[in-house]
This record gives structure tokens, C-alpha cells and sequence, in this order.
């Protein structure tokens, strides 16, 4: 009770800190971005055949799910098609809870986990956009403890302890979104020697049910030292947990309320949030794992409590990983994208932004015979991504989430596709491939 009671306090107090703020600082407590000149119309159903897609092709892909639950290959699955800012496919299959029996609906809630990290980049860009800081800033001229960066150089298993030497250069903030600062990912990292530097010094990897805030947990970060030089190598990290906290420090918002103000309300996509209300904890579909039996159950605590979006102290806004979210909220916020930044009448992102965001970012660190580059924000195919086959046309951008989601969005096509599945451990799941190569060959025109 007096836990409760506490965070209770916590949270109304951090509410009358914002509206404090807000009222020095000038800020509107219902700004969203400004109203564009151009107002497409708000995603909404229609017929295959009124944007150019074949239904029979398209059942195609319904099959393909439906076999997948049969076979036990998913436990279930919400499919998502849309083109031309028409929703043409949006269907669940199997089940949300086996050992609950019960049946995922296309409402449902997932935990989108990576796919935090083009929304979080998102709002970088948007403080951007209002002159608040330069692309190729050190990081430090906003969070202080970031200053002076140390690089690994020795490390002594047997009791944890390492020596460092002096980075060359400062981190930036490009350098954040691109995964290139040198930071890199505690439990989930490839170098053992960083799971340990960051488990010791008490990092919250991640997302957390624990009391804590992404301010206490990224200035502990930034006192670690970097796997490499900063802009010498892509390496997969925390850095949009970083940002944050970065935006809350440049925006004076807490980085929820920036997020639900400046961006989910504005798109409509109120599905989407860090942590979920008790109204919508039974759409919130449970993580599931196969057991020895080859029988679909819950997902255990592990590094993790599998609950977070709906329990614990709400206090923790990870950037990188912690929003959770629905089909129909994440097609939103990509068919934004592919208006070149606006939706039903509101501006999120100029076009100019837009095609920043897409640019190629990592000419010297991203593998160059790969078939796509990294943005600001996405994995963009290129021209060999295209000829290859099953990715979609040159700029097509997407990502995925460690639960198991997938999304992509082709802006030549005008075509999106997402998949939501809550899913961990080994699985034979073929459906995140067989779903992006299936979609082209939908197209009728």
C-alpha cells in the first residue's frame, strides 16, 4: 500500500512539475505540430481493387497465416496491408493467450520493443526541425556527464575491473541514431565484457519494472566506456535511450508526455503509449514460448519481467525498446512517412526531413555490399536491395522488434506491411519473410 501510495505522489507531482514548466517555458499543453497545407485523408478501409491490389492475390497471404497457426509455427498473428492510404487487409489469427484460450483480435496490443526507436528518432527530428541543435552536436553540450568519452582497452574478467583511454573525439548526436557513438547494449550486447561493465554498474537495459528514470539510468551510462571510437563502426545500442532523455532535457517535457502531445495525439494513435492504463491491459497480447511439449505458454521472468507495459513503477521511458503499440497505431505513424510527413491535415516532419531521415548516413561503417543503408531513423533498401527481390522498390525503410513484429513501407508502391506477434525463444516462424516477399505480388495495376 504505501509503494502504491508512493508512486502515486510520484506521478502526481511529476504532472504538476510539467504544467509548471509548460506555463514558463510557454508551452502548450495540447500543442501538436503545425496544420499542413496539404490534408490527406485519414487511413481507412477499403477493397484491394480500389488501390490496385488483387484480393485473390491477397488471400494468398491469408492462407499463409492461417497455415502458420495450424502447423503451431505462431501461436497467432495480426496481419496488416495498406496502400494508398487505404487499409486493403487487417486480420488476427490464433490465439492471444493459448493456455488462457484465448483468441488475439486485430486490436490488440503488442510490445513493439525496436520499433521504439523510429518513433524516438522521430521526435529527435522534430526538435530538429525547431532549430533546438545541430545533427553533428556532442551530446555532452546537453548531457553533461557525457563529456570526455573513454574507449575499452583492458578488460579482466575475474573481478570486472578495466582500463580506458581517452576517445579521439566527442559522441554526436547523428552519431546516436546511427548507432555509431561506440555505446553499446548491456544484457543484450555481443561483447560479454560490456554485459558485464553495464550489469555491475547497474544500466537498465531495455524496458524495466522497476522505479527508476531514463535520466538515473543513462547518466550511469554515460560514465562507461565505449566499445570503439565514436563514428568508427556501427555498433547495435542504447544510444535512442540516450535521446531520450536528450529530449526531455531539450524539450522540457518528460519524454512520455513530449511523445503523447507532439505526436501520438496529433496522429490519433492512442494505442501508444510506454506503459498501458488498467482500461487496456486485457488487449495487451502475453509474450509467448514453446514448451518441451511443443505447447504455446507464457514467457517467464528472465532479464525481463514480461509484464512491464502494465506493471511496476511506470517510471522507466525507454527510447529504444519500450513502447507498446497496435497495428493499426504503428500503420499510422508509417503512412505519415510516406505523406512526406504530414497526415490528415497535420505536419509532423517537412518532406525536406523526410528525405534526411532516408538519406544514407553510414557510407564508411555500414557493410557496403549490403542491399540497404542506414537513415536517421530506418534500414532503407537500395538497388541492390530491390533487384534482389522481396524487399520492395529502392527507399522502401522498416525495422522489427525483439518480440517478433516486423514493418516495412515501400514510398514508391505506397504500400505498407506490419506484422505483430509476441513471441520468444526458438521458433520456426517463417511468416516475417513469407509476408514481406508475398505482398508485391499482390499488386494489380
Amino acid at each position: 500500500m504505501i509503494q502504491i501510495l508512493t508512486l502515486s505522489i510520484y506521478k502526481t507531482m511529476r504532472q504538476i512539475s510539467f504544467i509548471l514548466i509548460s506555463f514558463l517555458l510557454g508551452i502548450s499543453l495540447v500543442q501538436a505540430q503545425t496544420k499542413s497545407i496539404r490534408k490527406t485523408p485519414a487511413l481507412a478501409e477499403s477493397t484491394a481493387e480500389s488501390v490496385g491490389v488483387s484480393s485473390e492475390r491477397l488471400a494468398r497471404i491469408d492462407s499463409m497465416f492461417a497455415n502458420a497457426v495450424k502447423s503451431g509455427s505462431i501461436p497467432g498473428a495480426v496481419g496488416l496491408v495498406a496502400r494508398n492510404g487505404k487499409i486493403i487487409f487487417w486480420k488476427a489469427y490464433g490465439m492471444a493467450d493459448n493456455t488462457a484460450g484465448k483468441a488475439l483480435k486485430r486490436d490488440d496490443i503488442f510490445r513493439i520493443a525496436s520499433q521504439s526507436k523510429a518513433i524516438t528518432s522521430t521526435a529527435v527530428m522534430m526538435l530538429w526541425e525547431e532549430g533546438k541543435f545541430q545533427l553533428d552536436d556532442p551530446i555532452s553540450k546537453y548531457i553533461p556527464e557525457f563529456k570526455n568519452p573513454q574507449v575499452l582497452k583492458n578488460f579482466r574478467y575475474s573481478d570486472t575491473t578495466f582500463t580506458t583511454t581517452p576517445a579521439k573525439s566527442e559522441i554526436t548526436i547523428r552519431q546516436l541514431l546511427t548507432h555509431t557513438s561506440g555505446i553499446g547494449y548491456g544484457i543484450i550486447d555481443s561483447d560479454e565484457r560490456m554485459k558485464m561493465i553495464y550489469k555491475k554498474a547497474g544500466v537498465t537495459d531495455l524496458f524495466t519494472t522497476e522505479n527508476i528514470t531514463i535520466a538515473e539510468s543513462v547518466k550511469k551510462l554515460a560514465l562507461l566506456p565505449l566499445h570503439h571510437e565514436p563514428g568508427d563502426k556501427y555498433t547495435y545500442s542504447e544510444g535512442l535511450d540516450v535521446l531520450g532523455y536528450f529530449i526531455e532535457v531539450v524539450s522540457g517535457m518528460p519524454f512520455d508526455v513530449f511523445l503523447k502531445t507532439r505526436l501520438f495525439d496529433p496522429l490519433g494513435m492512442n494505442d501508444t503509449r510506454f506503459y498501458q492504463p488498467e482500461s487496456k491491459a486485457s488487449r495487451l497480447v502475453p509474450v509467448q514460448q514453446k514448451n518441451k511439449n511443443g505447447e504455446w505458454e507464457r514467457y517467464p521472468v528472465t532479464f525481463y519481467d514480461p509484464e512491464y507495459p502494465i506493471k511496476g513503477a511506470k517510471t522507466f521511458f525507454s527510447g529504444g525498446a519500450g513502447l507498446s503499440s497496435t497495428a493499426k497505431d504503428y500503420t499510422t505513424f508509417l503512412q505519415m512517412y510516406l505523406n512526406g510527413g504530414e497526415y490528415n491535415g497535420v505536419r509532423i516532419l517537412s518532406r525536406a526531413t523526410v528525405n534526411l531521415i532516408m538519406a544514407d548516413q553510414n557510407l564508411k561503417v555500414w557493410d557496403k555490399n549490403a542491399n540497404s543503408h542506414l537513415g536517421l531513423a530506418f534500414s532503407v533498401e537500395n538497388q541492390g536491395g530491390q533487384d534482389k527481390g522481396a524487399n520492395g522498390s529502392i527507399g522502401t525503410f522498416g525495422w522489427g522488434g525483439y518480440f517478433n513484429t516486423q514493418y516495412f513501407a515501400d514510398p514508391k508502391e505506397k504500400m505498407i506491411g506490419i506484422i505483430m506477434k509476441q513471441t520468444q525463444g526458438p521458433v520456426n516462424d517463417e511468416t516475417g519473410w513469407k509476408f514481406r516477399q508475398m505482398i508485391w505480388q499482390t499488386i494489380d495495376d
